[in-house]
């Protein structure tokens, strides 16, 4: 049989379709992102990674290989912080890194990781700068937030109501003079001393089971409400839960990476889904 390799996995469910391109020989078009994406007439996933050494198309990075990362509606992106997590345990477990610490490259910058043991992943996720205040709309409903950037931009609504009880079927308004390219959105409560819950609305997906750099940012923005900005907190999404560690000198996710399937996509269909 041939065709192009993929790989489909996943962390805290939030998933993904992974492409091996050490060369950068494959075209990902806009349609053809989404295609693949597409839970009907696709593989179906909430994003691409698509595996490149860096040198192959001429992103600066300490390490070998960089995560180029799509959203599910062929966006590119700047960072994902679960993708990077999956993105890692794809290269230990096909022995193109060893389980430890190495470096991946991203469009936010390098991002240095460990792979432990049982295969589960940190990430050291650079600084989560808060960068102001903003209002985002769900169902009619104002909400506030607090702005925050890790590596790609978020806001951060911290609620009374319990979050599971919001609508976020469709897409939640907010301020395009504020965030012109798009902004992911969460929805925190706090369930005690180093716990929140969150939901969250990705920019270019819709509603996830889980975004890594949403924990970050809902962390971040959470001990910025309390009035420091160090600390650690545990935070539990529809998909699991992650570790998070926040700090002036940067920040940490903690969390699972799981490989589930592997195979080949039809050339045939390939071709005509990028077009």
């Amino acid at each position: 049989m041939g065709g192009i390799e993929f790989l489909k996995g996943h962390g805290t469910q939030n998933d993904f379709v992974l492409l091996p391109d050490p060369a950068g020989r494959l075209e990902l078009t806009e349609a053809r992102v989404a295609a693949l994406c597409d839970r009907h007439r696709g593989l179906g996933a909430d994003g691409v990674l698509r595996v490149v050494r860096a040198a192959a198309i001429d992103e600066p990075s300490a390490g070998e290989w960089f995560m180029d990362y799509r959203n599910a509606d062929g966006s590119i992106a700047e960072m994902c912080g679960n993708g990077t997590r999956v993105f890692a345990r794809y290269l230990v477990d096909a022995g193109l890194e060893t389980a430890g610490e190495f470096v991946i490259g991203t469009r936010a910058g390098d991002r240095p990781l460990v792979v432990h043991p049982d295969r589960s992943v940190t990430v050291r996720m650079g600084p989560a700068t808060i960068t102001g205040t903003s209002v985002t709309v769900v169902a009619g409903r104002p909400f506030s937030g607090v702005a925050v950037n890790v590596g790609n931009p978020h806001l951060v609504s911290l609620i009374d109501e319990d979050v599971a009880d919001l609508d976020l079927r469709d897409q939640p308004d907010f301020d395009h003079d504020v965030f012109p390219h798009g902004v992911n959105l969460e929805f925190v409560n706090r369930l005690g001393e180093g716990a929140l819950r969150m939901r969250v609305h990705e920019r270019g997906v819709g509603e996830t089971r889980a975004c890594g750099t949403g924990t970050v940012a809902a962390v971040a923005a959470a001990f910025h409400l309390s009035g420091t900005d160090t600390g650690a907190s545990t935070v539990d999404i529809p998909g699991g839960r992650v570790s998070v560690t926040v700090s002036r000198g940067g920040s940490t996710l903690s969390g699972p990476a799981e490989i589930v399937a592997r195979g080949e996509i039809d050339e045939a269909w390939w071709a005509a889904a990028g077009s």
